[in-house]
Protein backbone atom coordinates (compact mmCIF):
# COMPACT_ATOMS: atom_id res chain seq x y z
CA UNK A 1 0.00 0.00 0.00
CA UNK A 2 1.31 3.58 -0.91
CA UNK A 3 2.08 5.67 2.00
CA UNK A 4 0.80 8.82 1.34
CA UNK A 5 1.15 11.71 3.81
CA UNK A 6 -0.50 15.47 3.16
CA UNK A 7 0.42 18.85 5.52
CA UNK A 8 -2.22 20.78 5.51
CA UNK A 9 -5.82 19.80 5.86
CA UNK A 10 -7.12 22.89 3.29
CA UNK A 11 -9.15 22.31 -0.21
CA UNK A 12 -5.56 21.23 -1.30
CA UNK A 13 -5.03 18.53 1.29
CA UNK A 14 -8.48 17.40 2.50
CA UNK A 15 -9.85 16.51 -1.56
CA UNK A 16 -6.27 14.96 -2.32
CA UNK A 17 -6.74 13.12 1.14
CA UNK A 18 -10.00 11.42 -0.32
CA UNK A 19 -8.51 10.79 -3.60
CA UNK A 20 -5.62 9.16 -1.88
CA UNK A 21 -8.13 7.00 -0.26
CA UNK A 22 -10.44 5.73 -2.95
CA UNK A 23 -7.23 4.78 -4.60
CA UNK A 24 -6.63 2.15 -2.18
CA UNK A 25 -3.29 4.55 -0.64
CA UNK A 26 -2.68 4.80 3.05
CA UNK A 27 -3.21 8.70 3.73
CA UNK A 28 -1.98 10.27 6.98
CA UNK A 29 -2.99 14.16 6.92
CA UNK A 30 -0.79 16.41 9.20
CA UNK A 31 -2.87 19.93 9.96
CA UNK A 32 -2.31 22.43 12.41
CA UNK A 33 -5.34 25.42 12.06
CA UNK A 34 -8.69 22.71 11.75
CA UNK A 35 -9.46 21.06 8.43
CA UNK A 36 -10.97 23.13 6.15
CA UNK A 37 -7.90 25.26 6.89
CA UNK A 38 -8.34 29.22 6.04
CA UNK A 39 -10.59 28.29 3.31
CA UNK A 40 -13.23 26.93 5.28
CA UNK A 41 -12.38 28.92 8.70
CA UNK A 42 -11.22 32.09 8.10
CA UNK A 43 -11.56 33.36 4.27
CA UNK A 44 -13.97 31.54 1.71
CA UNK A 45 -16.95 30.00 3.66
CA UNK A 46 -16.58 33.04 6.28
CA UNK A 47 -16.37 35.58 4.19
CA UNK A 48 -19.34 34.63 1.60
CA UNK A 49 -21.60 34.21 4.77
CA UNK A 50 -21.63 37.30 5.36
CA UNK A 51 -21.81 38.45 2.18
CA UNK A 52 -25.28 36.12 1.87
CA UNK A 53 -26.49 38.95 4.65
CA UNK A 54 -25.53 41.80 3.01
CA UNK A 55 -27.16 40.52 -0.14
CA UNK A 56 -30.26 40.16 1.68
CA UNK A 57 -29.59 43.36 2.92
CA UNK A 58 -29.38 44.91 -0.61
CA UNK A 59 -32.48 43.18 -1.59
CA UNK A 60 -34.53 45.00 1.12
CA UNK A 61 -33.01 48.02 0.20
CA UNK A 62 -34.15 47.31 -3.33
CA UNK A 63 -37.91 46.20 -1.98
CA UNK A 64 -39.51 49.75 -2.50
CA UNK A 65 -38.59 49.76 -6.37
CA UNK A 66 -40.50 46.23 -6.24
CA UNK A 67 -43.47 48.14 -4.89
CA UNK A 68 -43.13 46.82 -1.18
CA UNK A 69 -43.61 49.28 1.66
CA UNK A 70 -42.73 49.45 5.56
CA UNK A 71 -44.78 50.50 7.94
CA UNK A 72 -48.71 50.81 7.96
CA UNK A 73 -48.69 54.68 6.62
CA UNK A 74 -45.89 52.88 3.80
CA UNK A 75 -44.02 56.30 4.69
CA UNK A 76 -41.52 54.39 6.91
CA UNK A 77 -37.62 53.71 5.50
CA UNK A 78 -35.78 50.60 5.43
CA UNK A 79 -33.48 51.68 7.28
CA UNK A 80 -35.74 52.28 10.19
CA UNK A 81 -37.46 48.77 10.04
CA UNK A 82 -34.44 46.63 9.15
CA UNK A 83 -31.58 46.69 11.67
CA UNK A 84 -28.11 45.00 11.19
CA UNK A 85 -27.17 42.72 14.57
CA UNK A 86 -23.60 42.09 13.25
CA UNK A 87 -22.74 40.10 16.39
CA UNK A 88 -25.49 37.64 15.67
CA UNK A 89 -24.27 37.83 11.85
CA UNK A 90 -20.97 37.22 12.66
CA UNK A 91 -22.11 33.92 15.33
CA UNK A 92 -24.02 32.34 12.46
CA UNK A 93 -20.53 33.43 10.21
CA UNK A 94 -18.20 31.35 13.08
CA UNK A 95 -21.14 28.78 13.61
CA UNK A 96 -21.03 27.67 9.92
CA UNK A 97 -17.26 27.52 9.36
CA UNK A 98 -17.37 25.14 12.23
CA UNK A 99 -20.04 22.79 11.18
CA UNK A 100 -18.16 22.41 7.70
CA UNK A 101 -15.35 21.85 9.34
CA UNK A 102 -16.64 19.15 11.10
CA UNK A 103 -18.11 17.80 8.01
CA UNK A 104 -15.12 17.61 6.44
CA UNK A 105 -13.54 15.53 9.28
CA UNK A 106 -16.07 13.23 9.42
CA UNK A 107 -16.09 12.33 6.08
CA UNK A 108 -12.13 12.11 5.99
CA UNK A 109 -12.45 9.73 9.10
CA UNK A 110 -15.16 7.55 7.00
CA UNK A 111 -12.44 7.20 4.31
CA UNK A 112 -10.46 5.91 6.70
CA UNK A 113 -7.68 9.20 6.42
CA UNK A 114 -5.85 9.50 9.31
CA UNK A 115 -6.29 12.63 11.09
CA UNK A 116 -2.67 14.27 13.02
CA UNK A 117 -3.27 17.24 14.63
CA UNK A 118 0.49 18.83 14.95
CA UNK A 119 2.59 21.28 12.95
CA UNK A 120 4.28 19.08 10.09
CA UNK A 121 7.48 19.49 8.28
CA UNK A 122 9.44 17.75 5.99
CA UNK A 123 12.81 15.63 6.45
CA UNK A 124 14.29 14.93 3.59
CA UNK A 125 11.62 13.95 0.34
CA UNK A 126 10.84 10.76 2.20
CA UNK A 127 9.29 11.70 5.48
CA UNK A 128 7.64 14.40 7.61
CA UNK A 129 7.62 14.97 11.08
CA UNK A 130 4.97 16.00 13.03
CA UNK A 131 5.15 18.19 16.51
CA UNK A 132 1.73 17.41 18.14
CA UNK A 133 1.00 17.62 21.96
CA UNK A 134 1.94 14.41 22.57
CA UNK A 135 5.46 15.59 20.95
CA UNK A 136 6.97 14.53 17.54
CA UNK A 137 5.91 11.80 15.13
CA UNK A 138 7.65 10.74 12.66
CA UNK A 139 6.06 9.33 9.29
CA UNK A 140 7.80 7.66 6.17
CA UNK A 141 6.08 8.12 2.86
CA UNK A 142 6.36 7.12 -0.69
CA UNK A 143 4.26 10.26 -1.78
CA UNK A 144 3.97 13.60 -0.21
CA UNK A 145 1.30 16.38 -0.36
CA UNK A 146 2.17 19.97 1.00
CA UNK A 147 -0.92 21.79 1.22
CA UNK A 148 0.40 24.43 3.94
CA UNK A 149 -1.64 27.41 2.24
CA UNK A 150 -1.05 31.56 3.31
CA UNK A 151 -1.75 33.97 5.25
CA UNK A 152 -2.35 37.94 5.33
CA UNK A 153 0.29 40.26 3.78
CA UNK A 154 0.61 43.24 6.43
CA UNK A 155 2.04 46.27 5.80
CA UNK A 156 5.32 47.11 7.83
CA UNK A 157 4.23 50.55 9.66
CA UNK A 158 -0.01 48.77 9.45
CA UNK A 159 0.01 45.90 12.17
CA UNK A 160 -3.43 44.31 13.05
CA UNK A 161 -4.58 44.62 16.57
CA UNK A 162 -7.56 42.77 15.98
CA UNK A 163 -9.98 45.29 17.17
CA UNK A 164 -9.76 48.16 15.22
CA UNK A 165 -7.17 47.51 12.63
CA UNK A 166 -7.43 44.12 10.96
CA UNK A 167 -6.73 41.79 8.44
CA UNK A 168 -9.85 39.44 7.08
CA UNK A 169 -9.52 36.86 9.53
CA UNK A 170 -10.37 39.12 12.27
CA UNK A 171 -13.00 40.65 11.04
CA UNK A 172 -15.68 38.23 12.58
CA UNK A 173 -14.42 39.18 15.86
CA UNK A 174 -16.74 42.83 15.82
CA UNK A 175 -20.15 42.51 17.60
CA UNK A 176 -21.28 46.26 16.25
CA UNK A 177 -20.53 47.78 12.64
CA UNK A 178 -18.06 50.36 12.23
CA UNK A 179 -18.94 53.91 11.90
CA UNK A 180 -16.38 54.28 9.19
CA UNK A 181 -14.30 51.13 7.62
CA UNK A 182 -11.44 52.14 5.47
CA UNK A 183 -10.71 48.96 3.17
CA UNK A 184 -6.82 49.14 2.41
CA UNK A 185 -6.54 47.28 -1.00
CA UNK A 186 -8.85 47.00 -4.34
CA UNK A 187 -8.43 43.35 -5.25
CA UNK A 188 -10.72 40.92 -4.64
CA UNK A 189 -10.77 40.61 -1.16
CA UNK A 190 -10.82 44.41 -0.56
CA UNK A 191 -13.80 45.00 -2.98
CA UNK A 192 -15.82 41.51 -1.74
CA UNK A 193 -15.40 43.14 2.15
CA UNK A 194 -15.96 46.92 1.00
CA UNK A 195 -19.12 45.63 -1.08
CA UNK A 196 -20.43 43.69 1.87
CA UNK A 197 -19.88 46.59 4.55
CA UNK A 198 -21.46 48.88 2.85
CA UNK A 199 -24.42 47.09 2.13
CA UNK A 200 -24.74 46.62 5.50
CA UNK A 201 -25.10 50.27 6.26
CA UNK A 202 -21.34 51.13 7.31
CA UNK A 203 -19.54 54.23 5.64
CA UNK A 204 -16.74 52.60 3.69
CA UNK A 205 -13.27 54.34 2.19
CA UNK A 206 -11.65 52.12 -0.33
CA UNK A 207 -7.97 53.12 -0.98
CA UNK A 208 -6.98 51.37 -4.19
CA UNK A 209 -3.00 52.24 -5.22
CA UNK A 210 -4.36 51.57 -9.16
CA UNK A 211 -6.46 53.08 -11.36
CA UNK A 212 -9.51 51.33 -10.63
CA UNK A 213 -10.36 48.48 -8.38
CA UNK A 214 -9.82 45.20 -9.18
CA UNK A 215 -6.89 45.53 -11.63
CA UNK A 216 -6.97 41.85 -12.36
CA UNK A 217 -10.57 41.37 -13.67
CA UNK A 218 -11.92 42.72 -16.98
CA UNK A 219 -12.02 46.25 -17.22
CA UNK A 220 -15.45 46.58 -18.40
CA UNK A 221 -16.59 44.77 -15.30
CA UNK A 222 -14.23 46.43 -12.81
CA UNK A 223 -15.47 49.85 -14.41
CA UNK A 224 -19.45 49.14 -13.60
CA UNK A 225 -18.62 47.70 -9.87
CA UNK A 226 -16.72 51.21 -9.12
CA UNK A 227 -19.43 53.04 -10.87
CA UNK A 228 -22.25 51.16 -8.43
CA UNK A 229 -19.76 51.75 -5.86
CA UNK A 230 -19.86 55.40 -6.22
CA UNK A 231 -23.86 55.66 -6.79
CA UNK A 232 -24.14 54.44 -3.44
CA UNK A 233 -22.34 56.64 -1.81
CA UNK A 234 -18.91 54.44 -1.15
CA UNK A 235 -16.19 57.09 -1.49
CA UNK A 236 -13.09 55.40 -3.62
CA UNK A 237 -9.81 56.86 -3.16
CA UNK A 238 -7.93 55.52 -6.33
CA UNK A 239 -3.98 55.75 -7.48
CA UNK A 240 -3.64 56.28 -3.66
CA UNK A 241 -1.14 53.84 -2.00
CA UNK A 242 -1.25 53.35 1.98
CA UNK A 243 2.33 54.05 3.40
CA UNK A 244 0.82 53.20 7.54
CA UNK A 245 -1.74 52.75 9.42
CA UNK A 246 -2.03 54.61 13.23
CA UNK A 247 -5.04 53.94 15.96
CA UNK A 248 -5.52 56.52 18.45
CA UNK A 249 -8.37 54.72 21.10
CA UNK A 250 -11.58 54.48 18.91
CA UNK A 251 -9.97 55.86 15.62
CA UNK A 252 -8.07 54.81 13.19
CA UNK A 253 -5.35 56.86 10.50
CA UNK A 254 -4.75 55.73 7.17
CA UNK A 255 -1.73 57.75 6.33
CA UNK A 256 -0.83 57.64 2.28
CA UNK A 257 2.19 57.62 0.48
CA UNK A 258 1.54 61.40 -1.45
CA UNK A 259 1.12 62.65 1.81
CA UNK A 260 -2.72 62.62 2.42
CA UNK A 261 -4.54 60.79 5.21
CA UNK A 262 -8.03 59.60 5.94
CA UNK A 263 -9.38 57.99 9.53
CA UNK A 264 -12.27 56.31 10.07
CA UNK A 265 -13.35 54.02 13.23
CA UNK A 266 -11.63 50.60 11.30
CA UNK A 267 -9.48 49.62 9.17
CA UNK A 268 -9.81 46.30 7.19
CA UNK A 269 -6.34 45.52 5.53
CA UNK A 270 -6.56 43.28 2.48
CA UNK A 271 -3.23 43.76 0.66
CA UNK A 272 -2.06 40.07 -0.56
CA UNK A 273 -0.64 37.06 1.01
CA UNK A 274 1.89 35.42 2.07
CA UNK A 275 2.64 31.79 1.58
CA UNK A 276 3.43 29.72 4.73
CA UNK A 277 6.39 27.77 3.19
CA UNK A 278 8.84 28.92 5.88
CA UNK A 279 10.39 26.59 8.40
CA UNK A 280 9.05 23.74 6.95
CA UNK A 281 11.96 21.86 5.72
CA UNK A 282 11.37 22.43 2.44
CA UNK A 283 14.47 23.56 0.39
CA UNK A 284 16.72 21.05 2.27
CA UNK A 285 14.40 17.98 1.15
CA UNK A 286 14.91 19.72 -2.67
CA UNK A 287 11.71 21.65 -3.05
CA UNK A 288 12.52 24.85 -5.02
CA UNK A 289 10.74 27.74 -3.98
CA UNK A 290 10.72 31.09 -6.41
CA UNK A 291 11.69 34.85 -5.07
CA UNK A 292 8.10 34.96 -3.34
CA UNK A 293 8.40 32.01 -1.45
CA UNK A 294 5.57 30.17 -3.08
CA UNK A 295 6.58 26.26 -4.16
CA UNK A 296 7.06 25.60 -7.98
CA UNK A 297 5.36 23.10 -9.27
CA UNK A 298 4.37 21.76 -12.77
CA UNK A 299 0.66 21.18 -14.23
CA UNK A 300 0.27 17.32 -12.58
CA UNK A 301 1.36 19.42 -9.40
CA UNK A 302 4.98 17.94 -8.91
CA UNK A 303 7.72 19.78 -7.24
CA UNK A 304 11.00 19.62 -8.00
CA UNK A 305 11.86 16.91 -5.21
CA UNK A 306 10.77 13.17 -6.09
CA UNK A 307 7.96 12.18 -5.08
CA UNK A 308 6.72 15.26 -3.09
CA UNK A 309 4.08 17.69 -4.50
CA UNK A 310 2.34 20.40 -3.79
CA UNK A 311 -1.03 21.74 -4.39
CA UNK A 312 -3.41 25.47 -3.20
CA UNK A 313 -2.43 28.72 -2.12
CA UNK A 314 0.90 27.79 -1.43
CA UNK A 315 2.29 27.32 -4.89
CA UNK A 316 0.82 30.65 -5.94
CA UNK A 317 -0.86 28.97 -8.80
CA UNK A 318 -4.18 30.91 -9.32
CA UNK A 319 -5.12 31.18 -5.45
CA UNK A 320 -8.99 29.96 -5.59
CA UNK A 321 -10.10 27.28 -2.99
CA UNK A 322 -11.19 25.17 -6.44
CA UNK A 323 -8.03 25.52 -8.08
CA UNK A 324 -6.02 24.65 -4.95
CA UNK A 325 -8.71 20.77 -4.63
CA UNK A 326 -8.28 20.56 -8.24
CA UNK A 327 -3.94 20.54 -7.57
CA UNK A 328 -4.76 18.28 -4.69
CA UNK A 329 -6.91 15.83 -6.41
CA UNK A 330 -4.43 15.79 -9.67
CA UNK A 331 -1.14 15.33 -7.44
CA UNK A 332 -2.94 11.86 -5.89
CA UNK A 333 -4.41 10.78 -9.29
CA UNK A 334 -0.57 11.12 -10.87
CA UNK A 335 1.15 9.64 -7.60
CA UNK A 336 -0.61 6.56 -7.68
CA UNK A 337 -0.98 6.17 -11.44
CA UNK A 338 -4.67 7.07 -12.06
CA UNK A 339 -5.68 8.43 -15.21
CA UNK A 340 -4.94 12.19 -15.52
CA UNK A 341 -5.03 15.83 -17.07
CA UNK A 342 -3.19 18.20 -16.26
CA UNK A 343 -4.31 21.76 -15.08
CA UNK A 344 -5.23 23.67 -17.55
CA UNK A 345 -5.81 27.48 -16.33
CA UNK A 346 -7.89 28.22 -19.25
CA UNK A 347 -10.91 26.09 -17.92
CA UNK A 348 -10.91 27.58 -14.33
CA UNK A 349 -13.81 29.83 -13.78
CA UNK A 350 -13.52 32.29 -10.91
CA UNK A 351 -15.68 35.37 -9.27
CA UNK A 352 -15.81 38.24 -7.00
CA UNK A 353 -19.03 38.46 -4.61
CA UNK A 354 -19.23 41.91 -4.89
CA UNK A 355 -22.97 43.32 -5.58
CA UNK A 356 -23.02 42.62 -8.35
CA UNK A 357 -21.00 39.38 -9.06
CA UNK A 358 -18.21 39.45 -11.66
CA UNK A 359 -17.80 35.76 -13.10
CA UNK A 360 -14.83 35.13 -15.99
CA UNK A 361 -13.76 32.43 -17.28
CA UNK A 362 -11.19 31.71 -20.36
CA UNK A 363 -9.87 34.18 -22.32
CA UNK A 364 -9.93 37.89 -21.10
CA UNK A 365 -10.85 41.30 -22.80
CA UNK A 366 -6.88 42.41 -21.58
CA UNK A 367 -6.01 39.20 -23.90
CA UNK A 368 -7.69 39.73 -26.90
CA UNK A 369 -6.72 43.22 -26.93
CA UNK A 370 -3.23 43.13 -26.95
CA UNK A 371 -3.20 40.42 -29.82
CA UNK A 372 -2.24 37.14 -27.30
CA UNK A 373 -5.93 35.28 -27.97
CA UNK A 374 -7.30 36.73 -31.53
CA UNK A 375 -11.39 36.16 -30.81
CA UNK A 376 -14.62 38.04 -31.57
CA UNK A 377 -16.25 39.57 -28.50
CA UNK A 378 -19.85 40.73 -28.12
CA UNK A 379 -20.98 42.52 -24.96
CA UNK A 380 -24.80 42.60 -23.77
CA UNK A 381 -25.92 45.09 -21.27
CA UNK A 382 -28.37 43.11 -18.43
CA UNK A 383 -31.16 46.69 -19.17
CA UNK A 384 -32.96 44.96 -22.20
CA UNK A 385 -32.81 41.88 -20.20
CA UNK A 386 -36.92 40.73 -19.48
CA UNK A 387 -35.83 39.24 -16.04
CA UNK A 388 -33.55 41.63 -14.90
CA UNK A 389 -36.23 44.69 -15.41
CA UNK A 390 -38.72 42.78 -13.31
CA UNK A 391 -35.80 41.81 -10.61
CA UNK A 392 -34.46 45.50 -10.65
CA UNK A 393 -31.72 44.70 -12.08
CA UNK A 394 -30.09 48.00 -13.61
CA UNK A 395 -26.43 47.05 -13.73
CA UNK A 396 -24.07 44.02 -15.68
CA UNK A 397 -23.57 42.72 -18.76
CA UNK A 398 -22.69 39.34 -20.43
CA UNK A 399 -19.89 39.27 -22.54
CA UNK A 400 -18.59 36.25 -25.03
CA UNK A 401 -15.33 35.63 -26.99
CA UNK A 402 -15.33 33.34 -29.35
CA UNK A 403 -12.53 32.35 -32.40
CA UNK A 404 -13.68 34.13 -35.95
CA UNK A 405 -13.30 30.90 -37.86
CA UNK A 406 -14.47 28.26 -35.73
CA UNK A 407 -16.98 30.39 -33.59
CA UNK A 408 -15.51 27.93 -30.85
CA UNK A 409 -16.46 29.83 -27.22
CA UNK A 410 -12.94 30.69 -25.42
CA UNK A 411 -14.25 32.85 -22.86
CA UNK A 412 -16.74 34.80 -21.30
CA UNK A 413 -17.32 37.29 -18.31
CA UNK A 414 -20.91 37.61 -16.78
CA UNK A 415 -21.89 40.85 -14.81
CA UNK A 416 -24.61 40.40 -12.51
CA UNK A 417 -26.48 38.78 -9.30
CA UNK A 418 -25.49 35.14 -8.81
CA UNK A 419 -22.61 35.43 -11.90
CA UNK A 420 -21.04 32.44 -10.04
CA UNK A 421 -23.94 30.64 -11.12
CA UNK A 422 -24.99 32.21 -14.59
CA UNK A 423 -21.48 31.14 -15.43
CA UNK A 424 -21.24 27.49 -15.58
CA UNK A 425 -22.75 27.22 -19.07
CA UNK A 426 -19.63 29.23 -20.43
CA UNK A 427 -17.17 27.44 -18.37
CA UNK A 428 -19.00 23.73 -20.12
CA UNK A 429 -18.44 25.68 -23.32
CA UNK A 430 -15.17 26.70 -22.83
CA UNK A 431 -13.99 23.14 -21.64
CA UNK A 432 -15.56 21.35 -24.47
CA UNK A 433 -14.87 23.96 -27.32
CA UNK A 434 -18.98 24.10 -27.82
CA UNK A 435 -19.87 26.84 -30.88
CA UNK A 436 -21.73 29.91 -30.83
CA UNK A 437 -23.90 28.35 -32.71
CA UNK A 438 -24.26 25.13 -30.44
CA UNK A 439 -24.61 27.28 -27.85
CA UNK A 440 -26.75 29.58 -29.28
CA UNK A 441 -29.49 26.17 -30.25
CA UNK A 442 -29.98 25.52 -26.49
CA UNK A 443 -33.15 26.43 -25.10
CA UNK A 444 -33.13 28.94 -22.06
CA UNK A 445 -35.68 29.34 -20.10
CA UNK A 446 -37.80 32.89 -20.57
CA UNK A 447 -37.68 34.70 -18.98
CA UNK A 448 -34.28 34.43 -17.45
CA UNK A 449 -30.64 36.28 -16.81
CA UNK A 450 -29.40 33.16 -18.83
CA UNK A 451 -31.38 34.09 -21.96
CA UNK A 452 -28.89 37.01 -22.51
CA UNK A 453 -26.15 34.69 -23.18
CA UNK A 454 -27.81 32.94 -25.28
CA UNK A 455 -28.61 36.17 -27.12
CA UNK A 456 -25.11 36.89 -26.72
CA UNK A 457 -24.06 33.95 -29.11
CA UNK A 458 -27.01 34.52 -31.76
CA UNK A 459 -24.81 38.07 -31.55
CA UNK A 460 -21.82 36.03 -32.95
CA UNK A 461 -23.44 34.11 -35.65
CA UNK A 462 -21.93 34.52 -39.27
CA UNK A 463 -19.44 37.31 -37.63
CA UNK A 464 -15.87 37.91 -38.13
CA UNK A 465 -12.75 40.13 -36.52
CA UNK A 466 -13.39 42.22 -39.50
CA UNK A 467 -16.98 42.70 -39.49
CA UNK A 468 -17.02 43.74 -35.97
CA UNK A 469 -14.21 46.24 -36.13
CA UNK A 470 -16.37 47.63 -39.69
CA UNK A 471 -19.32 47.75 -37.47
Amino acid sequence: MTRVVIVGGGPGGYEAALVGSQLGGEVTLVDSDGVGGSAVLTDCVPSKTLIATAEAMSKVKKSPELGLRFGRSGEETVEANVQVDLSAVNRRVLDLAMAQSRDITERLTREGVRIVVGQGRLDGPERVVARTADGELTFDADVVLVATGAHPRVLPDAVPDGQRIMTWTQVYQLTELPERLIVVGSGVTGAEFASAYDALGVDVVLVSSRDRVLPGEDADAAQVLEDVFTRRGMTVMSRSRAAAVTRDADQVTVSLTDGRSVTGSHCLLAVGSIPNTAELGLPEAGVRLDAGGFIEVDKVSRTTARGVYAAGDCTGVLMLASVAAMQGRIAMWHALGDAVSPLDLREVSSNVFTAPEIATVGSSQAQVDSGEVRAIAVTLPLKGNARAKMQGIHDGFVKLFCLPSTGIIVGGVVVAPQASELIHPVSVAVTERITVDQFAHDFTVYPSLSGSLAEAARRLHGHSVEKLNQG
